[in-house]
C-alpha cells in the first residue's frame, strides 16, 4: 500500500488542502496504484491517474477541465494503465474528506483506442455507480459522503461485469454541496484495461460529455440544502446509471 507516499503528499500540500482533496490511490481487483501527486511537478510521476494539479475544487459545471479536473493531461512515459477484468472490484481512497453533505458518482468511457493519447472532453462518459441523499431530509439527513468519510475515506464500486473489453477511463466525482448555491466538483481520472468477454455498452441517453452534462440549471447543482428542511428526496445530476 501507499500510505507513506499519501502522507507525504498531504504534508507537503498541508496549507492547500485543509478543506479539499481528491483520490489518493486505489484497490482494483485486489491491486493498489498510486494516485497523482498534486502540488508536484509531472515530471518523473508515473501512475494510471491523469495529472490533477490542486486539491480546490471546480466550481463552474461548464469548467473545460471538469472531466479529470485541472489539468487532466497525460503522464507521457509516466502514464500508466491498469489492466482489470470487467466485473472487478474498485475502491478508491481519499485523503481525509471534510465535506459530508452531497452525492458521490463514477463514470468510465470507452478511449476508443489509447488512453493516453485520448482527450477526455472529447469522449462519450457513462455512469456506472451514485448515492446521494440516504436517509432524513436534504438539510439535515445522511448524505454519501458521509458515508464516504465513515468508511475510511473510500468508495467501493463494481466495473459492470458484462462491460466490452478496451480501453476506457475511469472518474470518481464528489459533488460538494455544502456551501449554498455554490457546488465544488471534485473528478479524478485512471486508464483502465478492461479484459473479458463482455459485449455490452452503453448507447444513447446514458452518453454525456464533459463538460456539457451539468448545468447550474440543474436542481442537485444550484442548491441551498440548508432551506430545505421538509424536503426528502434529491436529484442525483447527470445521466441515469448505466448496469450493463
Amino acid at each position: 500500500m501507499f500510505a507513506t507516499a499519501a502522507l507525504t503528499a498531504l504534508a507537503l500540500a498541508v496549507s492547500q488542502v485543509a478543506a479539499h482533496g481528491g483520490v489518493l490511490e486505489y484497490q482494483i481487483n485486489g491491486e493498489w496504484y498510486e494516485g497523482f501527486k498534486a502540488y508536484n511537478t509531472p515530471v518523473g510521476q508515473s501512475s494510471i491517474q491523469r495529472e490533477w494539479d490542486t486539491y480546490n475544487p471546480i466550481t463552474d459545471p461548464t469548467d473545460s477541465f471538469l472531466a479529470c479536473n485541472n489539468n487532466g493531461a497525460s503522464l507521457g512515459s509516466g502514464q500508466l494503465s491498469a489492466t482489470v477484468p470487467a466485473g472487478s472490484k474498485v475502491i478508491a481512497y481519499w485523503n481525509q474528506w471534510p465535506h459530508s453533505i452531497g452525492p458521490v458518482m463514477v463514470y468510465m468511457a470507452n478511449c476508443n483506442g489509447d488512453c493516453t493519447t485520448a482527450t477526455p472532453s472529447s469522449l462519450n462518459w457513462f455512469k456506472i455507480d451514485q448515492a446521494g441523499l440516504l436517509s432524513g431530509s436534504v438539510a439535515d439527513g445522511q448524505w454519501a459522503q458521509g458515508e464516504l468519510i465513515a468508511n475510511n475515506n473510500t468508495w467501493t464500486t463494481t466495473i459492470p461485469a458484462s462491460l466490452k473489453p478496451g480501453n476506457y477511463f475511469l472518474r470518481h466525482e464528489l459533488l460538494a454541496i455544502h456551501t449554498p448555491n455554490q457546488p465544488q466538483f471534485y473528478p479524478e481520472c485512471a486508464q483502465l484495461v478492461i479484459t473479458g468477454s463482455g459485449s455490452a455498452e452503453p448507447s444513447g441517453s446514458y452518453l454525456v460529455k464533459f463538460p456539457g452534462a451539468y448545468s447550474m440549471s440543474d436542481p442537485g447543482v444550484n442548491i441551498d440544502v440548508y432551506s430545505q428542511t421538509t424536503v426528502y428526496n434529491y436529484t442525483i445530476p447527470g445521466p441515469a446509471v448505466w448496469q450493463g
